[in-house]
């Protein structure tokens, strides 16, 4: 699960398989952290197709978007995602058991969100970026100071140019 906006790894759930009922559970551990999100991006795996699924996002009002069969990159972000995790943590790591990939998934996630800097956040890394996007949406957060008055256009008498 990934924030488009912030980058930031939101879950990675590790299995020998994930059903719909699994999915809304991790779904519904984010919402009580960080909130209703207005949609919900998704392939067409059975989990995200499911009554179960799409009955969970209407009682909760959130839009399920599913992109189009074979368009990974309608869903880029998490493609990126899933693109940094086999090669840097799956493909070069051998999992004795469950246990052990959980805890290597884990780390590579905490590593992802907390010590690597995106380019596109301005270098900083996605849990930095969110911590100063929500102090921002904060109530308590210190208002802008108000704009000055925007000066008044000086009109040149009839038959003069103020153009130079």
């Amino acid at each position: 699960m990934v924030d488009p906006y912030t980058r930031e790894c939101l879950a990675l759930e590790v299995d020998t398989s994930m059903g719909s009922r699994r999915v809304t559970r991790v779904l519904e551990a984010i919402i009580a952290e960080r909130g209703t999100p207005q949609a919900i991006r998704s392939d067409n795996g059975p989990e995200f197709t499911s009554r179960h699924f799409l009955a969970w996002c209407l009682e909760r009002k959130i839009e399920a978007v599913h992109i189009e069969p074979g368009k990974p990159v309608q869903n880029a972000h998490v493609e990126s995602l899933h693109g940094k995790l086999r090669d840097e943590c799956l493909n070069p790591s051998w999992f004795a058991n469950l246990f052990e990939a959980r805890r290597k998934i884990a780390a590579w996630r905490k590593e992802y969100n907390e010590e690597r800097p995106h380019s596109s956040l301005g270098y900083r890394t996605p849990a930095e970026f969110a911590r100063q996007m929500a102090a921002l949406r904060s109530p308590t957060a210190p208002c802008a100071p108000p704009f000055a008055p925007v000066p008044q256009a000086q009109t040149a008498p009839s038959g003069e140019s103020s153009v130079v």
